[in-house]
């Protein structure tokens, strides 16, 4: 039975989400987040009236998060974790000081009080070390890819693809033939079909990463529309087909002309294909970190950083430098040792794009 408070927060709840969804523009996965923290913290309170919150109910919950364990792991909770959680319900709280009902009951200095403290805000912002393949072993796992089936084809084309564009996941189960221009060598992500990152539209062309991954592309887009059918409105990745085999039990039995609803296939995909070879599992984001650190070793000039960010998408070559451009232990050492040496004359454009990205550091 519904506790007596819990339908007025359900109320609130339904209106905050509405609210990001159509005032803050936010995707659907990042709404279920937030709504997962706002319940977490109901939950906690045993359904109280969010009308009666004070300053000690975010003390506790903080305390409890703080001390409990992760279900997956066994361990606490990261600070991460409890971090973004806290910042969900920061919002949440100061959103509902702006309702009617609301703004006469909350106070407002009581909502700071779901601030962690600057040490575990610090371990929480601590940047991970990423896991990050290099091109080389995305290759050696391209090459050892079974292709006699049209499923092992499409699985094939699909890592090759993300090679070659840096593409999202998203926008890689969304991708249609006609986004494809194999004369142009380009993916032409257009958010009125693919499901591209703040619905933003751009042109990738493809990355310098060898022959192979355009071969493979290739060979999989004329097999699709010359021994398939498919047209220029089907899918490039198409669902695969089941259905039941004597055992009564599901199997892939071919494809069908839809798209995949969300990337889970493709990261299954991607896992099963990196086991294969030996190698650790990396996920089709990570090798957006992959075609940074080849742009690092390729770009010369501003100009040539300035083109290869655009090319993933980025409004900013210090987007690329910063969010995903780290460092390699093996690089760092590397790095350092020639700076011990009589340091090259660097040009004014360099300098001044040095310059920014330093910035940029130091302020975050």
């Amino acid at each position: 039975m519904m506790k007596k408070n819990s339908a007025k927060n359900t109320r609130i709840i339904y209106e905050y989400a509405k609210y990001l969804r159509e005032a803050k523009q936010l995707d659907d996965s990042t709404i279920d987040g937030v709504l997962r923290s706002i319940n977490r913290f109901d939950e906690s309170t045993n359904y109280q009236d969010f009308k009666k919150f004070r300053a000690k109910n975010a003390i506790a919950f903080k305390k409890h998060l703080l001390s409990k364990k992760s279900v997956a792991t066994g361990d606490k909770l990261s600070k991460a974790t409890v971090l973004t959680t806290m910042r969900h319900l920061k919002s949440f709280f100061q959103f509902l000081v702006t309702q009617k009902g609301y703004r006469a009951k909350i106070n407002y200095s009581d909502i700071e009080y779901f601030n962690l403290s600057e040490k575990d805000t610090r371990i929480a912002n601590t940047k991970r070390k990423r896991n990050v393949a290099s091109v080389e072993q995305v290759m050696k796992t391209l090459e050892a890819m079974p292709c006699s089936t049209m499923i092992e084809m499409r699985d094939r084309a699909l890592l090759a693809f993300v090679l070659l564009t840096g593409a999202r996941d998203g926008a890689v189960a969304s991708v249609k033939i006609k986004h494809v221009d194999l004369v142009e060598q380009s993916f032409y992500q257009d958010a009125r079909d693919v499901n591209t990152k703040f619905s933003k539209t751009f042109t990738t062309y493809f990355f310098p990463v060898g022959e192979l991954p355009s071969k493979v592309l290739n060979e999989w887009v004329e097999y699709l529309t010359r021994e398939l059918g498919y047209r220029k409105n089907d899918p490039l990745f198409p669902k695969t087909k089941l259905a039941h085999n004597k055992n009564q039990q599901f199997e892939a039995v071919g494809l069908l002309k839809e798209h995949w609803s969300n990337a889970t296939p493709i990261r299954k995909l991607f896992k099963q294909a990196f086991e294969a070879v030996g190698l650790p599992y990396f996920n089709p984001h990570s090798f957006r970190n992959t075609l940074v650190r080849l742009g690092e070793n390729l770009c010369r000039t501003p100009e040539e950083f300035k083109a290869w960010s655009q090319n993933l998408g980025h409004e900013s070559v210090l987007t690329s430098f910063y969010s995903y451009g780290d460092v390699p232990d093996y690089k760092q050492a590397e790095l350092l040792r020639k700076l011990s040496k009589p340091a090259e004359k660097t040009s004014p454009d360099m300098e001044a794009l040095i310059q920014q990205t330093m910035m940029k550091m130091l302020n975050k």
